[in-house]
């Protein structure tokens, strides 16, 4: 009888091989964890980075091109004050497109698409030209803030624009003007 009580009460914990075999599997749960926490990781950065593509940049591009669309003619300038003074155009990349409307009595009236840092980042404005003269007024709206670099260009008379996204990635959208 003595010898029962004894194995029952030794038999009460866990043996050696026993704690190492939960101990392993732990291990291993533990392992598998931590792979697949870093393949979310890696699918989340795989997300960010594809979001300018698939959200950002298509928004971008119904913008500009319903205000590209409506222009009749435009021209291509380097710096903002070029672009309201009408000086210095250029077929080259350029980060400034000055737009032109027809009015319905004849005249025109213009606007300028630029890429520029005025105090909070670069953003691509839009700004309205004023008809009577007078200063160049703050931008009407900020059309986008994300990508890295916008630039305006002439590629067998068709005007393209070229964002560049904050992870290096290219899109070039092309259009013609109203006829």
């Amino acid at each position: 009888m003595m010898n029962t009580g004894l194995r029952r009460r030794a038999r009460r914990g866990m043996t050696l091989i026993e704690m190492s075999i939960a101990i392993g599997l732990g291990m291993l749960i533990s392992g598998m964890m931590m792979a697949v926490f870093n393949m979310q990781l890696s699918f989340l950065k795989m997300f960010r980075t594809q979001n300018f593509l698939t959200e950002e940049a298509p928004m971008i591009s119904t913008y500009v091109s319903k205000i590209v669309g409506q222009a009749d003619r435009f021209s291509l300038h380097p710096s903002l004050s070029n672009a309201f003074n009408e000086v210095n155009q250029q077929l080259t990349a350029s980060t400034v497109a000055r737009l032109y409307y027809r009015q319905p009595d004849g005249s025109y009236r213009s606007a300028i698409l630029a890429f520029e840092d005025r105090g909070s980042g670069d953003q691509l404005y839009y700004f309205v030209v004023p008809q009577g003269g007078g200063p160049l007024p703050a931008p009407e709206w900020s059309v986008t803030r994300v990508p890295e670099d916008v630039s305006f260009a002439v590629i067998d008379g068709i005007l393209s624009m070229t964002l560049t996204g904050p992870n290096a990635e290219e899109i070039t959208y092309s259009g013609t003007m109203q006829q």
